[in-house]
């Protein structure tokens, strides 16, 4: 049986990889992001930033005149640096934590338990974004980092809860149980059997979980929650606060507005949040038949 999940989503998770690391040489795309607020098409005529779709510009232009296209593709590197960044650290804390755990009882299953219900009780935006608002990050010179480590630790605890739960299951397994009666020590246990035959299920979920901090990147920008923002003097005691990234979240931070009077700026940024979250999602489900179909 073919898995059509798996080629489909390295397909698109191609086509993404394409854009991201190449997309800036290509000829069509301005990779200097120069704008033009003004534009004289023909004589006597003027147009004023965002400019609609049209041959030059095919998605349309963001208010400062830049191509949106352009915009994308050069956003892609950061928007995948920050999700990537977030879900590494969710799992590199999260993995340990499930495998200590998982004789379901003890201070490691107790301490999973509680960070899960923790911060499952209120929805993930709502969380991060009241964590995210405290004036000390707000603007902390080094919001960027911690923004990160925040959304990171986060779900942690729903991320080795599920872990701990497949370890425990593992662990009654006759192969494990003929490993502790011959005396195969605890470290050893974990490297050669618990993480083997975890990893297959780590690697899917850590491509679901790469779908679900998309969304919420886009989800916090939309309520003007940036992961990297600085306080800008625009005027003599006036400041603003400004997101000086170009990570696709960034490009709907005008999302209510834009919707009304210019709908392709924060619809394509948000075309691209979906289409990688199901790319993440489809990629997910075939390595998990893909899994499942050797394990079998």
């Amino acid at each position: 049986m073919k898995n059509y999940y798996l080629f489909i989503g390295l397909i698109l998770a191609s086509f993404f990889a394409f854009f991201t690391f190449f997309g800036a040489h290509l000829p069509f795309i301005d990779a200097e992001l120069s704008g033009e607020r003004v534009i004289f098409p023909g004589p006597g005529k003027i147009e004023t930033a965002p400019f609609p779709p049209s041959d030059k510009f095919p998605l349309g232009s963001d208010r400062e005149g830049r191509d949106l296209l352009s915009l994308l593709v050069i956003g892609a590197k950061d928007t995948f640096i920050l999700i990537f960044m977030i879900v590494i650290i969710r799992y590199i804390v999260a993995i340990p934590l499930g495998l200590l755990g998982f004789r379901n009882k003890g201070f490691f299953s107790w301490l999973n338990k509680w960070w899960n219900q923790l911060f499952s009780s209120l929805p993930v935006i709502f969380t991060t974004a009241l964590i995210l608002c405290l004036p000390f990050l707000l603007f902390h010179e080094h919001r960027f980092y911690w923004t990160i480590l925040i959304i990171a630790l986060v779900e942690v605890g729903r991320v080795s809860l599920i872990i701990q739960e497949q370890a425990h299951t593992l662990s009654q397994k006759t192969f494990i149980e003929a490993g502790i009666t011959i005396g195969v020590k605890p470290v050893k246990m974990m490297v050669s059997h618990y993480f083997p035959n975890l990893m297959p299920s780590i690697v899917v979920n850590f491509f679901i979980d790469a779908g679900r901090v998309a969304i919420l990147i886009g989800q916090l920008a939309i309520i003007n929650v940036f992961i990297s923002q600085e306080l800008l003097q625009v005027n003599y005691g006036q400041s603003q606060i400004l997101n000086m990234s170009v990570d696709w979240g960034t490009l709907i931070r005008e999302a209510r507005r834009d919707v009304i009077s210019a709908f392709w700026i924060p619809f394509f940024p948000m075309l691209a949040i979906v289409l990688s979250t199901v790319t993440f999602n489809i990629l997910g489900e075939g390595l998990r038949q893909h899994f499942n179909r050797h394990t079998q």
